[in-house]
């Protein structure tokens, strides 16, 4: 049975916790699951692990009706993923995963395919620089780096006549490079993929030295206020737990409204394995609706639609 945990301000502002039951047949398909990639467990902790990483998130299979091209924006390469059915003047942008060490906008086309083809909405997928050959530098840099940048464009927002992202989706985002969560040890041993050790490792290639408690590496430290809405999903055994409830109650604090799902028995960024499991379906589909929404929005609120034609935001880690 899923469980909410609602908390509503007198401002109308929320945040909600969903809890996801594992679903029957999920718990067979994970524990394939959990044997293919128990060998993998750690090894993204440097450039070796980028073929091996690439090679995995191919295997999401494509979507219906969506044409890839790739092509070029602000002189940053990427990849477009197009749906037949996309809302005019609307358009995501997706931060792919991999530890700011691995991962590629190629690699991630198809897995971005299936949120872009839920949404109704085309994706572009920037090829963004890779650490250690790019230490973290620049103003939209840092952990959880699309969380990063929706912060630095709503704060330049307030202060210039501008449009502004409408909402931003995230899955099993990592928000603290600082590794400061309890959930770094209570899931050690149920995390699959993730250790501490191997996101120490990659976050000193990719801070350079740098302090891991910036927002700009770290958005969990930052100014939250001014957000749009935000939708999170988490599976319950990975590492970076945490790093997305802690990042609920950072972005309620501050006075926005935040879903956090999280989702039994589920491993880090689990909707990429939407051809294995029901809950991958289930939460792709919540995330296409949710960003849907927030473009279509309420042809009443006159807020809203004057900011249909912004970027929306969707990164893992």
């Amino acid at each position: 049975m899923i469980t909410t945990d609602s908390i509503i301000r007198e401002d109308a502002v929320s945040t909600t916790t969903i809890h996801h039951p594992i679903h029957l047949l999920d718990r067979v398909a994970m524990m394939a699951l959990r044997l293919m990639v128990a060998s993998m467990k750690g090894s993204v902790n440097g450039p070796s692990a980028r073929e091996p990483f690439d090679e995995l998130m191919e295997k999401t299979p494509t979507a219906d009706g969506i044409t890839y091209e790739g092509a070029e924006v602000g002189g940053v390469a990427g990849w477009w993923c197009r749906p037949d059915d996309a809302i005019a003047g609307a358009a995501l942008l997706y931060f792919h995963g991999g530890a700011y060490v691995a991962g590629s906008a190629r690699a991630y086309r198809h897995f971005v395919g299936q949120i872009a083809a839920r949404a109704q909405v085309v994706a572009f997928v920037p090829e963004y620089a890779l650490a250690p050959e790019h230490p973290l530098a620049g103003d939209s840099a840092g952990g959880g780096l699309a969380l990063a940048l929706l912060s630095s464009l709503v704060a330049k927002a307030r202060d210039v006549s501008a449009f502004r992202p409408v909402g931003a989706a995230v899955m099993s985002p990592w928000t603290d490079l600082a590794l400061s969560g309890m959930s770094m040890e209570t899931r050690a041993e149920a995390d699959p993929l993730l250790t501490k050790e191997s996101l120490a490792s990659t976050a000193r290639l990719y801070l350079g030295g740098h302090d891991p408690r910036d927002p700009l590496a770290s958005p969990l430290y930052g100014d939250l206020a001014g957000l749009p809405p935000v939708r999170v999903h988490v599976g319950e055994d990975e590492v970076l737990l945490d790093d997305s409830l802690r990042l609920g109650e950072r972005i309620e604090s501050q006075g926005r409204t935040v879903e956090i799902h999280t989702w039994q028995g589920m491993i880090h960024v689990f909707p990429s394995n939407v051809a294995l499991l029901h809950a991958a379906k289930e939460a792709l589909d919540d995330i296409g609706n949710f960003l849907r929404q927030q473009f279509v929005g309420d042809p009443g609120d006159a807020g809203n639609s004057m900011s249909r034609s912004t970027a929306t935001t969707l990164p893992n880690m």
